[in-house]
C-alpha cells in the first residue's frame, strides 16, 4: 500500500513491472531521464566503492569510430612511396619539428598545447574489440565475435572507473555521460561502453540525441509543470521506504533501475545538469567556432558539462553504416576526399576550439582531453581507394590535465607500419589517463566476486608528462 500525496489517501501498490514502471513515470521524472542513466546493458554488481579525489579533475575522451589514418593526421609520411603517403601534404605547426597534414590547420596552430603518441599499438583488427581495448585498456578476454554487445561480464569503460572512484563532488550533475550516443554502426552497442561488472550505478548517462538540432533535448532534466520540488521530494521518499527494484528487459536480462531513478530526483532538483546541456545558453560566435555539426557542438557540450562538474565525458563520432554518419572513420572506400571533406575538419575544428577555450578559460589544467580510434589505417590504399584496419601503429592525441604540450612520443617507421621507438600499448594509455585525474593506476576495485583488479595494468608514459 502506498500513500497517494496527491488526493491524500491510501492506494494499492503495484503489482507488475508494468505498473511499477508506469508509477515511477508518475513520480514526476517520467521513464525517460532514468532510462538514459540506465543504458541498453544487463543487471550486475552491486554500486562499487566510492572515493573522493583531492582536485576535480576531469576527462573529456574524443572517440573517432572507425578508426582514423595517422597518414592523414598526426604522422604523415612525405618521404615513403606514393602509394603509402597519399596526396595530402605535411604542414609545420608552431612548435619546430612538429608537422601535422595539411587538413588540420587549426590544430597545427595548437601543437603546444597536446602531445603525440605515434606509436600505439596492439593486434586487435575487429572494430568491436579494438574499441574495447582502447576504452577499457584490456584486450577482450572471450572471443572476439562476443565483443560486438555489451555484457555485465565486461570490465568497465575507463570513464566508469573514473565515475566510480572518484564520483563528482555534488550529485546534481552525473559522474559520466556518454554523447551523441554510444557507439552501434551496425547493431549491438559494442562492448566496453559501461561500467561491466562494476554495476549499474557506474554507468554513463547516455544522450541519444544531436546536439545540433534545434530539437535536441537530453531528456527530463526538470521538474514537469504542476510539480513543486516539495512534491518531487516527498515522492522520492515514498519509492525509497517501498524499495522498488524495477526491472527493465534488455538484452536478454534485466537491468536495475534504483540507482538511476535516485540520481534522477538529484539531477532534476539541482539544476546544474539541465543548464549544462542547453547549448542555447552559448553565444552564437562560440557554437561556430566547434562547428555547426553534430561532432562539434558534442564537444562543445562536453566544455560544458566538464564546467557544471562531470567528471568523464564521451564524445563518439556518430558512425551508422547505412545511415548517419556513413561509413564514419572506417574509410574502406574514397579514403582521400572522404578524409578531406567529411572527417578532418569538422575534428581539426571542434579539437582546435576546445582546446583553447579550455584554457581561456583556466581549465586545461585541470582536464584531460584524449582524442583516439580503435586503430589507425592500412600503409597502401586498397582497389577502391580506402585503407584498410591497422593496429599494428597509429596515433593518439592527448593534451591537459598535466600533459606537457608540444611533445611527441615515440615513432612509426617511414612506412608508418609499425612502432620505430617507444611503443605504447592501450594500457599505458589508460594508466597515463588514470595518472592525469590524480588515480594511481594501482589502485584496485573489485567485481561481484571481490576479486581485485588495478586501474590499470599499463604504465604511465612519463615522458608526456
Amino acid at each position: 500500500m502506498l500513500f497517494d500525496c496527491s488526493k491524500n489517501r491510501i492506494r494499492r501498490g503495484p503489482t507488475t513491472r508494468r505498473e511499477m514502471l508506469v508509477r515511477f513515470g508518475d513520480a514526476g521524472l517520467g521513464l525517460s531521464l532514468p532510462m538514459l542513466l540506465a543504458p541498453q546493458a544487463v543487471a550486475g554488481a552491486a554500486e562499487s566503492r566510492k572515493r573522493s579525489g583531492s582536485a576535480d579533475r576531469s576527462l573529456i575522451l574524443l572517440f573517432l569510430s572507425g578508426g582514423p589514418s595517422q597518414y592523414e593526421t598526426f604522422d604523415p609520411k612525405p618521404d615513403a612511396p606514393s602509394e603509402i603517403r597519399g596526396t595530402f601534404q605535411p604542414i609545420e605547426t608552431n612548435v619546430s619539428g612538429i608537422r601535422i597534414s595539411e587538413t588540420m590547420p587549426l590544430l597545427a596552430r595548437q601543437a603546444h598545447r597536446y602531445a603525440l603518441l605515434r606509436s600505439v599499438t596492439h593486434t586487435e583488427s575487429n572494430h568491436p574489440a579494438g574499441v574495447y581495448w582502447m576504452i577499457t585498456g584490456r584486450k577482450y578476454p572471450r572471443a572476439t565475435g562476443l565483443s560486438v554487445a555489451l555484457s555485465r561480464q565486461d570490465h568497465p569503460h575507463i570513464g566508469s572507473v573514473v565515475s566510480a572512484l572518484r564520483p563528482p563532488t555534488s550529485r546534481s550533475v552525473p559522474g559520466f555521460v556518454t554523447l551523441p550516443e554510444q557507439m552501434n554502426p551496425n547493431g549491438p552497442i559494442r562492448s566496453g561502453q559501461h561500467a561491466g561488472f562494476l554495476g549499474a550505478a557506474a554507468d554513463p548517462m547516455v544522450i541519444n540525441g544531436d546536439p545540433n538540432s534545434p530539437a535536441f533535448t537530453p531528456g527530463e532534466l526538470r521538474i514537469r509543470d504542476g510539480y513543486t520540488e516539495g512534491r518531487i521530494l516527498r515522492r522520492r521518499v515514498l519509492l525509497e521506504q517501498a524499495n522498488i527494484r524495477a526491472r527493465m528487459e534488455e538484452e536478454g536480462g534485466s537491468i536495475g533501475l534504483q540507482p538511476h531513478f535516485s540520481q534522477a530526483f538529484d539531477l532534476i532538483t539541482g539544476g546544474r545538469a539541465a543548464q549544462a546541456f542547453d547549448l542555447s545558453r552559448e553565444p552564437s560566435a562560440m557554437r561556430d567556432r566547434y562547428g555547426r555539426h553534430i561532432f562539434g557542438q558534442g564537444t562543445l557540450m562536453a566544455r560544458r558539462l566538464v564546467e557544471a562538474g562531470v567528471r568523464t565525458v564521451a564524445v563518439n563520432w556518430v558512425r551508422h553504416d547505412d545511415g548517419a554518419g556513413g561509413q564514419g572513420w572506417d574509410s574502406h572506400a574514397d579514403h582521400l576526399p572522404w578524409s578531406k571533406n567529411e572527417l578532418n575538419p569538422p575534428t581539426d575544428r571542434a579539437l582546435a576550439a576546445l582546446l583553447s577555450d579550455l584554457d581561456d578559460r583556466g581549465m586545461l589544467e585541470t582536464t584531460t582531453v584524449v582524442l583516439m580510434g580503435e586503430f589507425g589505417r592500412t600503409p597502401r590504399f586498397n582497389k577502391d581507394g580506402g585503407r584498410d584496419h591497422w593496429p599494428h601503429v597509429f596515433s593518439v592525441l592527448m593534451a591537459g590535465g598535466g600533459i606537457r604540450g608540444g611533445q611527441v612520443y615515440g615513432s612509426s617507421t617511414v612506412d608508418g607500419a609499425y612502432p620505430a621507438s617507444d611503443p605504447v600499448s592501450p594500457a599505458d594509455v589508460t594508466a597515463t589517463i588514470a595518472h592525469c585525474l590524480g588515480i594511481d593506476p594501482e589502485e584496485e576495485y573489485h567485481d561481484p566476486v571481490d576479486r581485485p583488479w588495478k586501474v590499470s595494468e599499463g604504465q604511465v608514459i612519463r615522458g608526456i608528462l
